[in-house]
């Protein structure tokens, strides 16, 4: 069996050279293809590359970026990312019964990430008896009559926790939160939890609705477009084709971001003669190199500035009919934002009052305005705070609800916003919960859920005793990595239903099963015929989704049989849902989603349109569902982060050649990074401050305010233009950094983005 450790592809001899000035063109092309002929053959590359976000074909299973209507489509209409994340699910490597032989638990938990996923698709269901060092087979009946007996063994629901990520399709999904529901818990977290909580806390109590209201067509008619805390160039680099779109229409872009990302620097678009000979497109205007942290202190600066205008011309500046009609709380607002202090705000964002003012300028010449923003607003303390403050900033001059103009929160998973509709969400409204009692016959429990953080606290305290994880990598993804594994350790049972192996399958509980499951790119064939799937992208497009590939084992379940064989076995009939021919008939489960979920309405008609539909969203049309019926002005303070001396903020990252807690490769390459991940990016005049040369090798150390301090070890010193006081390394190698306890506030998301760290010195050490 081939190990992939001693092929180079892990750690190795890091190599360090100037960051790229430009995103993608040929050489994008180049390594995906690269990447796909390492994984598989070319017939099957050939095939999955060109189903890709089709309207015949399968959804990426990576980012949730939507896709141009179906006559507008590329025939390649998926990035250098998408390519390889395709890829990395059709490959041909298969990890069998001999290899779980082969390597203990133990074993396991001592490999990389990269190594784990590189071992290929899992075949068949495995079991780790109490006691075991070894995964064994295990036959489908005897393993989910092994989890439902331990479900039905809890003393309370409430011990059992389902945990998805955004791979879950629709359907999937619906019957996954029914059956918690049926067995009687809220107990539903999901990657979102970690990633745009505080968007949707935010945006559900400013706009009634905790989704973003832009379209495609919106962003590429925009006279100004902000970035935020994004890196489109590596997270979803389609964005790039549409911000490309909104240049060549005249529509101007600022980014914000701690670090220059190439991508929003320049585009070279790999399907266009000007993106492969020619020089691309220059995308951001302006670039503000804002402190981690300091975009709430931004926004209050240009709302202020908003103010000032409209005061020296009334009438000109503002939308009095909108403010006046469609929004309450002005009054509070604005006097809380004419007390802004210019210091505070020059201090939290490390930029200058002049590129503050020439940002404003830009903003007083647009009509129209949209945010994007990710991870770089949400994951702070008070992410929140800072995504109402930019709601704020768009009120004040009508930019919600009109063409061109609105709120874009970029989701960084495939369907991570379609599982929040179909209620993956530990905090459902009431309403939701009445509709899905109503209709088949129940009732839904009305406590709160445990969202992801709080499931670690309850495993961790043995308040929850069974984690069914389905898709998603748990234990890499969540923060404190060290306290989340001695949580999933203190289950008695941990369940995992997987495409690929990762990380949290060699962290079990007493017993663990692996449950391998059909991926997005296979078909997928039951009872009554070929069945398709739905997904939801970040804009509100709900399509269809087929695989087309064999899929990788003849001993593969769907999660649809999965979720419904385990609930026929856990609940025994009561209430009456007819998981049987849920699993046979998909068409079914949409028929009842339509009659719990709003918006899908016929929705097996309109779903098998090509390219699907688009939900309402009811701010378009200028209605807020909020205790007010009007949308919201918030007063916003915070209190910005200060490192002591001698210490840096961190924020944790992906490199270029990853996604989510898998790297595909060891290499960064927009960054300049080769050979190696465990890097820390600082700003030479810190590295100066701290007495440390470039490429030393440091531990580094980040504190809490209970005085406990956590460590990752072994990390080389890379100088960067990152902001002075302020530093960047990847996760999930980072994620043990960042303290269990360290959350934003309202949303409970895991501050990942601000965690205040010193770098020691640490002596060589010999290759393990």
């Amino acid at each position: 069996m081939r190990d992939f450790e001693e092929d180079g592809a892990d750690e190795g001899e890091l190599s360090v050279s100037a960051p790229k000035t430009w995103a993608t063109g040929a050489p994008a092309v180049v390594h995906a293809l690269k990447y796909a002929l390492g994984q598989t053959s070319p017939r099957r590359t050939a095939l999955t590359l060109l189903s890709i976000n089709q309207a015949k074909g399968f959804d990426c299973p990576g980012c949730a970026w939507p896709e141009p209507a179906p006559g507008e489509r590329h025939r390649n209409e998926y990035c250098e990312n998408g390519a390889k994340h395709i890829s990395d699910e059709a490959t041909s490597r298969r990890v069998t019964a001999e290899f779980f032989r082969q390597y203990s638990v133990a074993e396991l938990s001592r490999k990389t990430d990269h190594w784990l996923n590189q071992q290929g698709r899992l075949t068949e269901p495995m079991v780790l008896r109490e006691g075991a060092t070894h995964y064994e087979p295990v036959g489908w009946d005897e393993a989910l009559d092994l989890l439902a007996r331990e479900l039905r063994a809890l003393d309370h629901p409430d011990e059992a926790l389902f945990y998805t990520s955004g791979r879950l399709a629709n359907e999937p999904a619906f019957l996954l939160q029914l059956f918690a529901r049926a067995f009687g818990t809220n107990n539903l977290p999901d990657c979102s939890n970690m990633c745009h909580e505080s968007s949707g806390s935010a945006l559900n109590e400013t706009l009634g609705i905790g989704k973003g209201s832009v379209s495609l067509d919106d962003l590429h008619n925009a006279d100004l477009v902000f970035v935020v805390g994004q890196n489109p160039g590596t997270n979803h680099p389609r964005m790039l084709s549409a911000l490309e779109e909104t240049k060549r229409r005249g529509g101007s872009v600022v980014a914000v971001n701690p670090l220059p990302e190439a991508g929003l620097l320049r585009f070279k678009h790999p399907q266009k003669a000007r993106g492969v000979i020619g020089r691309g497109t220059d995308i951001a205007d302006q670039f503000l190199q804002i402190r981690p942290g300091g975009d709430l202190a931004l926004f209050q600066a240009l709302n202020l500035l908003l103010l000032e205008a409209e005061d020296k011309e009334p009438g000109t500046v503002l939308d009095r009919a909108f403010i006046d009609e469609h929004t309450t709380g002005y009054d509070a607002f604005a006097e809380r934002i004419r007390a802004t202090s210019w210091d505070a705000v020059l201090d939290a964002t490390g930029l200058t009052r002049d590129e503050i003012e020439q940002v404003h300028a830009r903003v007083l010449n647009s009509r129209s305005v949209i945010v994007c923003w990710a991870m770089g607003l949400t994951q702070h303390k008070h992410g929140v705070p800072t995504i109402r403050e930019v709601v704020n900033f768009l009120l004040l001059r009508g930019n919600i609800g009109r063409p061109g103009a609105g709120v874009c929160p970029v989701r960084g998973h495939s369907n991570v916003q379609g599982d929040r509709t179909m209620g993956i969400w530990e905090r459902m409204p009431q309403a939701f919960l009445d509709r899905l009692g109503q209709e088949f016959g129940f009732t839904a429990p009305t406590a709160h859920g445990l969202d992801s953080v709080d499931s670690i606290r309850a495993m961790r305290d043995g308040r929850a005793k069974l984690f069914l994880g389905v898709a998603g990598n748990f234990v890499r993804a969540t923060p404190d990595s060290e306290a989340t594994e001695r949580a999933m350790r203190n289950c008695r049972l941990t369940a995992h239903i997987s495409t690929k192996l990762n990380r949290s399958h060699a962290v079990c509980g007493r017993t663990a099963l692996i449950l391998p499951t059909l991926g997005r790119s296979d078909r997928d064939v039951q009872a009554g015929g070929e069945q398709f799937m739905t997904v939801e992208d970040s804009m509100s497009e709900v399509h269809a989704t087929r695989g087309r590939l064999d899929p990788a084992s003849p001993h593969l379940l769907s999660e649809v049989s999965l979720i419904s064989r385990l609930a026929r076995r856990v609940l025994g009939g009561e209430p009456d849902i007819p998981w049987e021919d849920f699993e046979a008939d998909y068409d079914l489960v949409r028929d009842r989603i339509a009659q719990v979920v709003d918006g899908f309405h016929d929705f097996n008609e309109r779903v098998r349109r090509p390219g699907g539909f688009r939900l309402p969203n009811p701010v378009n049309s200028r209605v807020f569902r909020t205790p007010s019926g009007k949308a919201v002005f918030t007063v916003n303070d915070f209190t910005m982060l200060q490192a002591p001396k001698g210490h840096l903020v961190l924020q944790t990252l992906r490199s270029h050649d990853q996604w989510n807690t898998i790297p595909y490769a060891m290499d960064d390459r927009y960054r300049g990074i080769k050979g190696g991940r465990r890097v820390v990016l600082v700003n030479p005049s810190d590295l100066a401050d701290l007495g440390l040369a470039e490429g030393s090798l440091v531990d580094l150390v980040s504190i809490w305010t209970d005085g406990s301090e956590r460590r990752a070890e072994g990390f080389r010193v890379v100088g960067y233009s990152t902001p002075p006081g302020s530093a960047a390394a990847y996760y999930p190698e980072t994620n043990v950094l960042v303290p269990l306890d360290s959350v934003a506030d309202i949303s409970n998301t895991p501050t990942s983005k601000s965690v205040i760290v010193r770098l020691e010195r640490a002596p060589e050490r010999a290759p393990a």
